[in-house]
């Protein structure tokens, strides 16, 4: 249930309660109050009737002596004393009702009795009720509406927090919940207005979890940048000593140390290039170069520079007449088309097995070995740099899926990391229209 329909619900619990309660309260009350008004109209009455019988030996305002209807309990009052009793008996319209009475005179003499009936006030008691009902009924259903308005405010409000916080976590760190109205809130500033929204007038508890959400956003952009620039900083400066050491190595004489010395540095090579493109992709310094290419030949050219045996399979050829098999030209960049597929080509044969085939339908590009397949937790957090599937050293540094996905992005394209049912990791690439 939406939290705007839970609200609403309380709201109309909580009103039904205080309306059932007021309304017992005022049944209770005036219920009392009815009784005690009949039994001093019974004591009054009494006291009237018994001066005149005494005076003129008449039965006035409805006294009886010794009527069969007088509860036990007033038959045999003391000479002088004067009780009231109550008696539940309806008998058409005459109960309840309240008797009073009085012995005439000594023992032995008998009782005038004056019965009060509450009938007329009971009936207007049940309309009261009947009109406390109603007048509850109807307000709850003028509140009802204002309740699930009002819900709804804050509902969105706690939504619009937790699609800010959602996409922060989707890595958009310049998403805000506009919560801060200070001069020091907004992207990059690291305050987010925070302490003067708890402070303001007019805030509330929403406004404090939308300035934190806000300042978390800001403090944690405020680091991911420093370590990105750090990245960039530490790769930018290795690149000369990096160069240097190829040239030295080429002046080594020929042999197998030669030969080690310059693979490593390669490698060394590889991992700064590598890092300067991830820094770049962070930055957001990245922007593609059209052009309208064939999808099929893009793809092969990528398999060939890997240099590594690789399957590569275009349109369907038992259904070549199949539009949906066909494969179209795309206007894409094709030096990074190329680079995610080689990556995901060199990741297949690296920690996969084989045999790696790369399928290409229409827009699709479907990358598969029959290896071991995806980690669970890569599956479930995405490829992390610098973490890799290879239990030995050296098989790569896990920037290759990383810069893949990096450079999909750039491309408006998607890219789904599963497993195969039968076995083997898959990679999807779909290419926006």
């Amino acid at each position: 249930m939406p939290l705007r329909w839970k609200i609403a619900a309380l709201a109309a619990a909580t009103a039904c309660l205080v309306a059932l309660a007021v309304g017992v309260l005022v049944h209770l009350w005036t219920a009392q109050d009815i009784r005690g008004r009949a039994e001093m109209d019974a004591t009054n009455t009494v006291y009237s009737s018994m001066d005149v019988y005494r005076r003129t030996g008449a039965l006035a305002g409805g006294a009886e002596l010794d009527p069969v209807e007088l509860p036990a309990t007033l038959r045999r009052p003391s000479h002088g004393d004067r009780r009231v009793a109550y008696d539940g008996r309806v008998d058409g319209n005459l109960g309840p009702s309240v008797w009073g009475a009085q012995r005439v005179g000594g023992p032995g003499s008998p009782v005038l009795a004056v019965r009060i009936n509450m009938s007329p006030q009971l009936h207007d008691l049940r309309r009261l009720d009947a009109s406390m009902a109603v007048a509850s009924v109807v307000s709850l259903a003028a509140a009802l509406p204002l309740a699930v308005y009002g819900a709804g405010l804050v509902a969105r409000r706690l939504r619009r927090v937790a699609e800010t916080a959602s996409r922060i976590s989707a890595g958009d760190l310049d998403a805000r919940t506009g919560a801060g109205t200070g001069p020091g809130s907004g992207p990059g500033t690291g305050q987010g207005g925070t302490e003067q929204d708890r402070t303001g007038k007019g805030r509330d508890e929403v406004a404090d979890i939308a300035a934190t959400v806000d300042l978390m956003a800001d403090r944690l952009g405020r680091r991911l940048r420093i370590e990105r620039q750090f990245t960039a900083d530490v790769a930018h400066e290795l690149r000369t000593p990096v160069g240097g050491l190829l040239a030295a190595a080429d002046l080594l004489p020929p042999g197998e140390t030669e030969d080690l010395l310059r693979a490593r540095v390669r490698d060394l090579r590889g991992l700064v290039e590598d890092l300067l493109e991830i820094s770049r992709l962070d930055a957001g310094a990245e922007a593609p170069v059209h052009a309208r290419v064939p999808l099929d030949a893009v793809v092969r050219e990528a398999v060939a520079r890997t240099g590594l045996d690789t399957e590569v399979e275009t349109g369907d050829p038992a259904e070549p007449g199949d539009p949906a098999a066909a494969v179209e030209r795309v206007e894409t960049d094709p030096r990074r088309l190329e680079r995610i597929v080689g990556n995901l080509v060199v990741n297949a044969h690296r920690h996969g097995g084989s045999p790696v085939r790369v399928t290409v339908r229409g827009r699709t590009v479907v990358v598969r070995d029959h290896g071991p397949g995806f980690p669970a937790d890569l599956l479930r957090e995405g490829p992390r740099r610098f973490r890799t599937g290879a239990t030995e050293r050296g098989a790569g540094h896990g920037l290759g899926l990383t810069i893949a996905l990096g450079q999909a992005r750039v491309l408006g394209a998607e890219l789904c990391l599963d497993n195969a049912p039968d076995g083997g990791a898959v990679a999807t690439l779909r290419l926006p229209l």
